[in-house]
Order: C-alpha cells, then sequence, then structure tokens
C-alpha cells in the first residue's frame, strides 16, 4: 500500500477549491486601481451615471428599467465602491511593500557610500602625513604671487 511507505511522495490530492495566482490578482488589482484613480474613469462614469438618470428620466415608460429614486443605480454603485475598496487597500499594500524593500536598499547603499566615503578620507589624510609637505591655500598663493612677480 503505497500510503505504508515513507520513501515514496503521495499521491496528489485533488480539491475543489479554485486555485489563484497572488501575485498575478496583486497585479491586477493594481492596474484596477490605477485605472480607478484617473480622470478617464471620473469621466466614463460621470457619463454612464448622466446617461442612466436622463435615460430613466425621459425615456418612455415601458422602456424605463429603473425609476426614479433609481435603486438599482444606487446598488450597482455601492457594488463597484465595495469592490474598489479593498483592491485599492491591495494596491497600496504591495506598494507599501515594494517602498519597504527599496528604502532597505538605499539604506544599505547609502551606508555602503558612507564607509567609502570615510575611507577615502583616512587615505588622503594618510598620504597628507606621509608626504609631510601639506600645501595650504596662503602657501599656494604665495607661491603663485612669486611667479606672477618674475614675469
Amino acid at each position: 500500500m503505497a500510503l505504508d511507505r515513507l520513501d515514496q511522495p503521495r499521491d496528489l490530492r485533488r480539491t475543489f477549491r479554485p486555485h489563484y495566482d497572488p501575485e498575478a490578482f496583486g497585479r491586477l488589482s493594481e492596474r484596477i486601481a490605477r485605472f480607478l484613480g484617473t480622470a478617464r474613469f471620473l469621466v466614463y462614469m460621470t457619463g454612464f451615471v448622466a446617461v442612466w438618470i436622463v435615460w430613466n428620466i425621459f425615456a418612455p415608460t415601458a422602456m424605463k428599467f429603473d425609476p426614479y429614486p433609481f435603486i438599482f443605480l444606487t446598488l450597482m454603485l455601492s457594488l463597484q465602491a465595495s469592490y474598489a475598496a479593498p483592491l485599492i487597500l491591495l494596491a497600496q499594500n504591495r506598494q507599501d511593500d515594494r517602498d519597504r524593500v527599496q528604502y532597505e536598499q538605499d539604506r544599505l547603499a547609502s551606508e555602503r557610500i558612507q564607509a567609502s566615503t570615510e575611507y577615502l578620507t583616512r587615505e588622503i589624510a594618510g598620504l597628507r602625513i606621509a608626504l609631510g609637505d601639506v600645501v595650504t591655500r596662503d602657501y599656494l598663493r604665495s607661491e603663485l604671487q612669486k611667479l606672477l612677480d618674475e614675469r
């Protein structure tokens, strides 16, 4: 019996749960959230609501499908909002994760740059000490002035 053997992998179980890729779902939610935050979406939504209201006010009675209190329109807008809010939050969480990783990489790069700068500063100071002749600004000016006077 295969269940008694520990050196054999188990058979795959068949599940009836839907399988989804969280990364693909996250990318889709970011695309939707990005679209929901555009002026194009606002124009489309405003046009849709305006056409809905105008149709249900001025259309012949037999063709109206959502009379004046526009309950069906309210239901659809509520449904859209109930799906939009979690998608936007999911997109924000993913962006926060990316920002956190970027911050950590920036911090590490900054530490490396600071360490390199300190190392180079110590090296330059060591070279100046090793040379013994540290050229000062005043000394350099006096030498340049001597050269100009000799002309």
